[in-house]
């Protein structure tokens, strides 16, 4: 099941708002250095999260853990990206994803999988 966030309409929060326009801002610098994406990923559960370093790509697509990263040091983008990694992702069975800036169309997207755990009852008389 896919859940689309930006059907929800929600607002960014005002620190939010100045990570967006910060990751923003950096896309020719990343464009000149032959970026085209940039991404965080995230995971966490038991209420204990990690967020990666912001690592850079070349590729033609992003995917988690699909291509070597470009030697390209983002660290100044780091606090930015975590701005925008969501709250609670690793509260509970926790979840994971990415944070991701596609360069060229200069877009943003958050991906969050939550984790949950399900359960089957069978009930029968003997």
């Amino acid at each position: 099941m896919e859940n689309n966030a930006s059907d929800r309409n929600e607002a960014l929060s005002p620190q939010a708002q100045t990570a967006k326009a910060a990751i923003l801002a950096e896309c020719d610098a990343l464009v000149a250095a032959g970026v085209r994406f940039a991404a965080v990923h995230f995971d966490g559960y038991g209420d204990d999260g990690t967020t990666e370093e912001v690592k850079c790509y070349d590729s033609e697509w992003y995917a988690s853990g699909e291509h070597e990263p470009v030697k390209y040091d983002a660290s100044h983008l780091q606090e930015h990206f975590e701005a925008l990694v969501p709250f609670g992702y690793e509260n509970d069975c926790g979840g994971f994803g990415d944070v991701v800036l596609n360069v060229n169309a200069r877009k943003l997207t958050v991906e969050r999988n939550d984790r949950f755990e399900d359960y089957t009852t069978t009930t029968y008389e003997v």
